[in-house]
């Protein structure tokens, strides 16, 4: 599926330039020049992603995030700028912005970030599109699994959802913490005020505290009017602070002054600011570990980690496999307007042989990857990545070489020539797919 991108810039040779990269990669570009244009666009196009210029003759670009959000919540927005300042960083990222970049000096970052802000988007369109259809809020039903052990993991959490008590999620990447982090929310008293998410390794320290406590007017250039961190937006519901271990040492102080008060002071501020908010946390770290060995407070640890959940990996739970890539095959296929294909024995064999080290996250990206190559509604073992299929095999009597330059090959033609997509069906950079087309002399 070709998917739409809208540029809104006014000046012209620029928005033909990035017009011309991006339509390059595969995608479908609609051109504005001003802010209203752009919402005209918006609102009769199926976009999905929007980069959109900070200075605009009708509209202030970060303002314009707010609006498209509000319009169109499953919309990402990049903000593009001539000169950025770290408070229109701020302010575009607390109005939903995916990203702010400064021209120029970002371009090589333009089409990585494109495909980012398009994957994401695909997937909120996705969610928003089943509950606009439903009318229904997710809880623990959008957890997926019947094994014994994340139905435990269920039980203990439907049982602390309904408290007003701290949240510890631990787990190894990709294996759900956000969509237990949601469904806590969703089945909570707090369910109908905001679930707030943010990733705590996305932003510096500075950036990151300026987003979660907001500051005054004053506080550093380009700070003209007071502003709300995501602590007060998010007042009486729930914040989900992920990669907790990622957070400064100075901004676990202020964060356990929240746990412990209620209380906390915005940047450039001296007096406190009340607020009413759940906390519930993740990382894939050992925090207490990390505590004795000076790099996570101790203190903050004790007050995370009053109720622990740990999420099982997709190994310690591969009864569930063929469940989970079921219900990534249904998505897909909805999407695409294809029938749901069927998986043959040897295709699940091996997604059950399968050591998967990106845990869920990586399951969905291999169904993702496999719908786009399937030409028929039976799922064969050749759709699968080389190191599925040769994951068991004497790797002396396999050319890896060999299998991985015709697997690359396969791709392109695929993708017809697509390099960034190509390089996300295979998990790897852009950058390391050049080297692999000059290495294995695959014409480009």
């Amino acid at each position: 599926m070709q998917h739409t991108i809208l540029i809104i810039d006014d000046e012209k040779k620029l928005n033909d330039l990035l017009s011309r990269i991006i339509g390059l990669e595969g995608f479908r570009v609609l051109q504005a020049f001003t802010g209203k244009d752009g919402l005209k666009l918006l609102q009769q196009e199926d976009v999905l992603l929007v980069l959109s210029d900070v200075k605009l003759p009708d509209y202030n670009g970060v303002d314009l995030v707010k609006v498209i959000k509000e319009k169109k919540p499953y919309v990402e927005v990049i903000n593009l700028t001539a000169y950025g300042t770290i408070a229109d960083g701020v302010r575009a990222i607390q109005n939903g912005a995916f990203n702010y970049i400064t021209k120029g000096d970002d371009n090589d970052k333009i089409i990585p970030l494109v495909n980012q802000a398009i994957e994401k988007a695909v997937a909120q369109k996705r969610t928003f599109d089943e509950k606009k259809k439903t009318g229904a809020k997710l809880g623990f039903s959008s957890v997926i699994g019947n094994s014994k052990q994340i139905q435990e993991v269920v039980s203990l959490a439907r049982r602390v959802a309904v408290t007003n008590t701290t949240v510890l999620l631990l787990g190894e990447t990709g294996t759900g913490k956000e969509v237990f982090a949601a469904a806590i929310h969703n089945e909570s008293e707090r369910r109908q005020m905001p679930f707030v998410a943010i990733n705590c390794s996305s932003f510096t320290a500075e950036l990151l505290e300026s987003e979660l406590f907001g500051y005054k007017a004053g506080a550093f250039t380009g700070a003209v009017k007071d502003k709300k961190g995501l602590l007060e937006e998010g007042q009486h519901g729930t914040i989900f602070l992920d990669e907790i271990g990622e957070m400064s040492l100075d901004l676990q102080a202020k964060l356990l002054r929240v746990l412990e008060n209620k209380t906390f002071i915005r940047v450039g501020d001296t007096q406190q600011t009340k607020v009413n908010i759940r906390i519930i946390a993740a990382t894939n770290r050992n925090l207490q570990k990390e505590a004795e060995a000076g790099h996570f407070r101790l203190d903050l640890y004790y007050r995370l980690s009053v109720f622990t959940l740990e999420l099982p990996s997709l190994n310690e739970r591969k009864g569930d496999i063929e469940l989970l890539a079921n219900y990534f095959l249904k998505g897909f296929a909805a999407q695409a307007g294809k029938n749901q294909p069927k998986m043959n024995d040897e295709f699940l064999t091996l997604l059950n042989r399968h050591n998967w080290k990106g845990n869920i996250r990586e399951l969905k990206n291999v169904i993702e990857r496999v719908m786009i190559l399937a030409d028929n509604d039976i799922l064969t073992a050749d759709l699968l990545p080389p190191d599925f299929k040769y994951a068991n095999t004497d790797s002396n009597a396999v050319d890896l070489a060999t299998i991985e330059r015709h697997h690359i090959q396969k791709i392109l033609a695929r993708t017809h020539g697509n390099k960034a997509e190509t390089a996300r069906l295979l998990g790897i950079g852009v950058t390391t797919l050049y080297r692999k087309l000059e290495e294995y002399k695959i014409a480009q």
